[in-house]
């Protein structure tokens, strides 16, 4: 038989128990997060008709769908995020869901997209939204969940970056260029990555416009400083008309509620560059990055989408919402050092060298688990030295080491692994009580 080389497609990865360990906490530290703000659960099948998927983000992102013919003749795709199902779901459900409707959703998507650092073909997006209000509170809500979840997470030095995109849409107004703005908001998603005059350059090439009018929407984009100095020169910059007073009243209102939150002054930040490459925005969108590892790009982002609903239903379905990108976090988290070397979810390891003593080792492990410990014991009555070679590796917190003189004195020896100390302490099955208190410090 001629074996078969054991290999991943490029963009996709297998995760190793060291790599989904972490993945699992941020995804569990996401849901309790979620439920804290009471967004509940839901669930959307992988594939959707083509359809429902295509012409939703971008051309870009048209471009990237995984998609085929099935075996029915159906023409089907892959999501390439949780988002547009959403809007297919709410059409679909929202009579026996009610408004407002919050939900959560950690799943996978799929987008044939080159790989990148942090970034692969399959990945994990830990998204929530509120689906039914236009209220500005569900937009303060949304930064109030970002600064939580991360906070939660472990992070301190990091930046939320909003804006309205409505914003800059009365500039486009104002100029005589709304019937170009979805290239030139795309093309000025680009300014962080490419800079100002390869920007200037793509939005008079793209969308046909004269070199002082992308100077005007890029002197806009380049607005920077304190929140109250923004919001001072927004008018003048924008026409001053009325739908650009309320857009930028929008964008103060959610800056000055996220403080109300909670979220210190030091994690946010007005930054009317960013747009987001996806074409169903429509209000305020949220970027956010990591202090120290800027380069990385947006670990969480997203913004309001009002009318991408109505593409399934005439019911009116305003939402609002952002996703973590959890592979992008990890290898953030990864490259500043912060994520444990384990691979093991257990934290005591329970030796096993005694044949004779197979069943009290059995009860031990039972017990504590049965006190919230996860435990392992080791399966094959080798030499001590082997095992404890074993639990350091896999990163346990404890050892337990019972021979015959210690189940005979009631005892077992806990033994931390990382300072290598060890203690005797009291142990019977009736009463594992001392042990465990030791084990939970």
């Amino acid at each position: 038989m001629t074996l078969i080389k054991p290999r991943t497609l490029s963009g996709f990865r297998d995760y190793l128990p060291a790599a989904m360990i972490p993945r699992e906490r941020l995804m569990q530290t996401a849901r309790e997060v979620f439920r804290s703000f009471g967004f509940a659960p839901i669930d959307t099948p992988t594939l959707e008709y083509l359809e429902i998927l295509t012409g939703k983000g971008s051309d870009e992102t048209d471009r990237q769908i995984y998609r085929f013919e099935d075996n029915g003749g159906r023409e089907v795709a892959m999501r390439f995020d949780l988002t547009v199902p959403l809007a297919r779901f709410a059409a679909q459900h929202i009579s026996t869901l009610g408004t407002p409707f919050k939900r959560y959703h950690i799943a996978p998507v799929w987008r044939g997209e080159r790989p990148q650092a942090g970034r692969y073909r399959e990945f994990v997006q830990c998204d929530f939204d509120t689906i039914g209000t236009t209220n500005v509170m569900a937009d303060i809500e949304t930064v109030a969940v970002i600064n939580r979840l991360l906070e939660t997470i472990g992070l301190d030095r990091f930046t939320i970056c909003i804006n309205n995109r409505a914003v800059l849409s009365e500039l486009l107004r104002h100029l005589q260029l709304q019937d170009k703005s979805v290239e030139l908001l795309r093309c000025l998603d680009k300014l962080a990555k490419i800079g100002r005059d390869q920007v200037a350059a793509e939005m008079c090439q793209v969308a046909a416009i004269s070199e002082d009018q992308a100077n005007q929407v890029l002197q806009l984009a380049e607005l920077d400083g304190p929140a109250n100095e923004i919001f001072e020169r927004l008018p003048e910059i924008t026409g001053g008309g009325d739908e650009a007073l309320a857009a930028i009243q929008r964008l103060r209102d959610v800056y000055d509620g996220a403080l109300a939150s909670g979220v210190p002054n030091r994690r946010i930040k007005i930054d009317v560059s960013i747009a987001r490459g996806l074409d169903y925005y429509t209000g305020m969108i949220f970027e956010t990055t990591l202090n120290d590892l800027p380069s990385i790009g947006s670990i969480c982002s997203g913004g309001r989408y009002d009318n991408l609903a109505g593409l399934y239903t005439k019911q009116h379905l305003p939402g609002i919402g952002a996703s973590l990108g959890l592979d992008r976090l990890l290898a953030a988290m990864e490259q500043l050092e912060m994520l444990p070397k384990i691979t093991t979810p257990a934290v005591a390891f329970v030796a096993y060298f005694d044949e004779a003593h197979r069943s009290d080792y059995l009860r031990l492990a039972a017990n504590l688990r049965s006190g919230g410990i996860a435990t392992e014991v080791y399966p094959d009555p080798k030499k001590l030295g082997l095992q404890l070679k074993y639990a350091d590796a896999h990163g346990f917190r404890f050892a337990l080491i019972a021979g015959e003189s210690e189940w005979q004195a009631g005892k077992v020896q806990v033994k931390t692994l990382a300072t290598k100390e060890s203690i005797d302490v009291d142990y019977s099955h009736e009463d594992p009580g001392a042990l465990i208190a030791i084990l939970t410090q």
